[in-house]
């Protein structure tokens, strides 16, 4: 110690202020400035070390006091010496190690779960929560050191979960909770680090293995014997039931769902092989399917937050391609060696590589030994909006589809879909080429498909899986009210005054007959067929919107804008395979629905021929570029027409006022000439109505204030009309649950009707009737039940159908035998 004081007492008056060592000589030789350094040594470091150290306590050591500060006091290391009496330990008050029993690992995890849930509570309580690594800005100021000066240290993921951490069990795993503190840049990544993905897989499996219904029976582990029964693929699990069970599960298989899913579906085929030890011999994968997905996207919604997230869209089907053999794992052959490398897994998105060979180390070529190699299959869809979604005036977005494994094949052009899958980008260089900078064209990978079959989407609004109990009740009661018909005719475009034989057809043409199909063999359409002929400005196009918008789904076209493959399908060549497909049309489309053309009389002959057979048998024949086959286009077809001249005249017959052959005019249930004629108390009652209309359909109407509100709208039909939302739903109710019945049908009066009917066609010349006019008559009854939901057809349903049929033969006729055929036909319109 004394020694150290000396040492800090030294002055620098050895060294004068400036100088440097080597011109002391201090050195062992004198070296010129452009010399290179000595070799270093030990002795020269200790020597630097000191020097150092003296320069520095030469700075500090204060002038006045050189004899410095003694930082030892007296009596010092007595502090240090042993004293048993102090180092002596009560042992009562100690736990004795050998009274403690191990804990099994179940009781081990518990604990540790409800200690991470009180920490958790804690930190939340008083205001530390922290959020996930991936959302932590870097700039984020978490750490309260970082206000003391002192560098925020960060840790990496991995350290999390070191053999020593903790907070991993015997087999390598997590609690449930840990996961959901995500500590990497993304869930991607966050998913994909063992710990992780094994937590993930017991979640899942405790999930497929425990989870019950209310009546506590096992969902997934029946859904797994019944997958066995039939040799399935494919295993349902409902998002709403893991959403429920496994929350943090179902948030990671939202926003990461490509690795998520790769772990549901190798624990899902061992939780196969506990029912079927042997089902890998049937099949080598269980694909875990997502129903039910709470959230649904259009396809113009979709943006870049979507990508590599699961979404769920919905869609008719315009095109499909075939079938294609995708790689799935590679085994590769050297040709130097004939050595077999692999398998390697290939991803859809980039291509499998190898460039070095273990057995021979060449660098190849290699060749893909195909005998080997596992394939997947593969095919495309081309998605397009439904018709009825697309907004006013856009062209209707689509998107590419990819179908994989036991999902080929299930959709068809026409069809109507629903889509659950992955949404992500397809890096396209023919694209990059065209365009000059880099862009992705996107695809959705689908994970599951489900039809929107006759009971509509699961999230459409109108659709029977929607409805209520008290909106059944509803229906129901409305449909006991005793004018039912009446209140439905005058709910068909409220807006339009008048017109009563119009809105009777096309009540009848919404809620339809029942088709038949007899012994399998000979089908009969149920479909109402309509035609509007008349004279411009009598609102014959407004039907048509009206009916776009209240059918459950419609297809609108021109015949002006509509060719011959655009109203039924044309055959295109894949610009990627070269292979010929299918494109869908209108009526294609409108399978199951309503197909609307307007300006029928503008179409050409050539065009117009091209819709006998769907008018009809309800398909379409495609016999093109080598592509024989028949798709289904089972629609009612409501079409608007002008009379030759612009004005009909009823002065010659009908066939003589529209450019319209037979064979198309015998294909229309219904024929509705539309007159403009003029009537001074009509007209007045018309012109009070659209004056009422137009002031309460403008933006700044109040009806509190208003006396026109006073009194109902009066619609010219002198019915309640229901209200549209409940109509949707009652002409969709009707048409999917109620299949009418013939019984009791008065067989001679219909036969004697179609018997006077034929002859007075015949004498007066107008369209000719045939017996497609006797099964309208049919349908027309059938349809007058379903608007009563009844159950059979009743003779009142015949009469009415019998006056729909009787009303359109007469008034298509000349005005001179117009009132004698009203007075042959009498007897059946009373």
């Amino acid at each position: 110690m004394d020694s150290f004081r000396k040492r800090g007492r030294r002055d620098s008056e050895s060294l004068p202020l400036g100088s440097d060592n080597s011109s002391t000589g201090n050195t062992p030789q004198s070296l010129p400035p452009s010399s290179p350094p000595p070799e270093f040594s030990d002795e020269a470091a200790e020597a630097l070390v000191e020097d150092e150290i003296e320069d520095v306590d030469n700075e500090n050591v204060d002038v006045d006091d050189e004899d410095g500060e003694d930082l030892f006091g007296e009596d010092m290391e007595r502090d240090y010496q042993q004293n048993l009496e102090l180092d002596r330990y009560d042992l009562d008050e100690l736990d004795d190690d050998n009274e403690l029993e191990e804990l099994d690992l179940g009781d081990r995890r518990i604990i540790d779960e409800k200690i991470q849930r009180r920490d958790m509570e804690l930190e939340a309580a008083a205001g530390r929560t922290k959020p996930a690594a991936f959302l932590q800005d870097e700039d984020d100021d978490l750490d309260s050191n970082i206000g003391l000066g002192i560098p925020r240290h960060r840790h990496r993921v991995y350290d999390e979960f070191a053999p020593n951490a903790g907070a991993l069990d015997e087999a390598g795993e997590l609690p449930l909770e840990s996961i959901a503190d995500v500590k990497a840049d993304s869930i991607a990544e966050w998913v994909t680090l063992d710990p992780v993905r094994r937590t993930i897989a017991r979640e899942f499996k405790n999930f497929l293995l425990e989870y019950t219904d209310e009546k506590g029976t096992s969902v997934y582990g029946n859904r797994i014997r019944t997958l066995g029964e039939v040799n399935a693929e494919s295993l349902m699990v409902n998002y709403a039931h893991l959403g429920e069970s496994k929350p943090i599960l179902a948030y990671f298989l939202a926003n990461a769902p490509a690795p998520v899913l790769r772990i549901f579906d190798r624990v899902a085929l061992e939780a196969t092989l506990l029912h079927y030890p042997d089902y890998e011999r049937i099949h080598s994968d269980i694909h875990v399917r997502i129903t039910s997905l709470p959230t649904s996207f259009t396809l113009r919604e979709l943006r870049q937050s979507h990508l590599n997230c699961l979404v769920r869209v919905s869609g008719v089907v315009t095109r499909r391609t075939g079938l294609f053999p995708q790689l799935k794992h590679i085994r590769f052959t050297c040709t130097k060696c004939g050595a077999t490398l692999g398998p390697f897994f290939q991803d859809s998105s980039v291509e499998v590589k190898i460039s070095f060979c273990h057995n021979c180390s060449s660098r190849g070529p290699f060749v893909i030994n195909s005998e080997r190699t596992v394939y997947n299959n593969y095919q495309r869809l081309t998605l397009q909006e439904s018709p009825g979604t697309v907004p006013s005036g856009r062209l209707p977005r689509h998107r590419e589809v990819v179908l994989l494994a036991d999902l080929v094949d299930s959709a068809k052009p026409g069809e109507e879909i629903e889509v659950t899958g992955i949404y992500r980008n397809n890096f396209d260089a023919s694209l990059n080429t065209k365009n000059g900078f880099p862009v992705f064209a996107t695809i959705i990978e689908a994970n599951h498909i489900s039809h929107v079959d006759n009971n509509g989407s699961a999230d459409d609004d109108f659709s029977l899986n929607r409805l209520t109990d008290d909106e059944e009740r509803e229906i129901r009661a409305l449909a006991r009210s005793p004018d039912i018909h009446e209140r439905i005719i005058a709910s068909v475009s409220p807006s339009i005054y008048g017109h009563r034989s119009i809105k009777v057809a096309i009540a009848a043409a919404l809620f339809g007959g029942v088709p038949k199909n007899i012994s399998g063999k000979h089908k009969i359409r149920g479909d109402i067929n309509v035609l509007l002929l008349g004279d411009p400005g009598t609102a014959k196009s407004q039907f048509l919107k009206y009916v776009e918008k209240t059918a459950h789904r419609a297809v609108f076209a021109t015949g002006q804008g509509a060719s011959a493959v655009g109203l039924t399908a044309s055959v295109r060549k894949d610009p990627i395979t070269n292979e010929w497909t299918l494109e869908g049309g209108a009526l294609v489309l409108a399978d199951k629905g309503v197909c609307l053309i307007d300006e029928f009389d503008k179409m050409n002959d050539q065009d117009r021929t091209s819709i006998h057979e769907a008018m009809e048998q309800q398909s379409i024949s495609i016999s093109k570029a080598g592509i024989v086959t028949t798709l289904q286009a089972r629609c009612t077809i409501i079409a608007a027409a002008n009379p030759i001249g612009g004005r009909y005249n009823t002065t010659i017959p009908f066939s003589q006022n529209v450019e319209l052959t037979e064979p198309i005019l015998s294909r229309f249930d219904i024929l509705q000439v539309v007159k403009d004629t003029v009537n001074p108390e009509i007209d007045e009652q018309l012109a009070s109505f659209v004056v009422s209309s137009h002031i309460r359909s403008h933006p700044s109407f109040d009806p509190d204030l208003d006396v026109l509100t006073k009194a109902p709208i009066d619609t010219g039909i002198g019915a309640k009309p229901v209200p549209q939302d409940l109509l949707r739903k009652y002409i969709h109710y009707a048409r999917e649950r109620v299949t009418p019945r013939l019984l009791q049908m008065d067989e001679e009066k219909i036969s004697r009707l179609y018997s006077d009917m034929r002859r007075q066609s015949l004498v007066t010349g107008s369209y000719p009737i045939t017996v497609r006019h006797l099964e309208s008559a049919i349908r027309l009854s059938e349809a007058f039940a379903k608007m009563e939901l009844s159950e059979f057809v009743r003779p009142v349903h015949i009469d009415k159908a019998i006056h729909v049929t009787v009303d359109s033969f007469v008034n298509a006729q000349k005005m001179s035998i117009k009132r004698s055929l009203s007075r042959t036909f009498a007897k059946y319109l009373l």
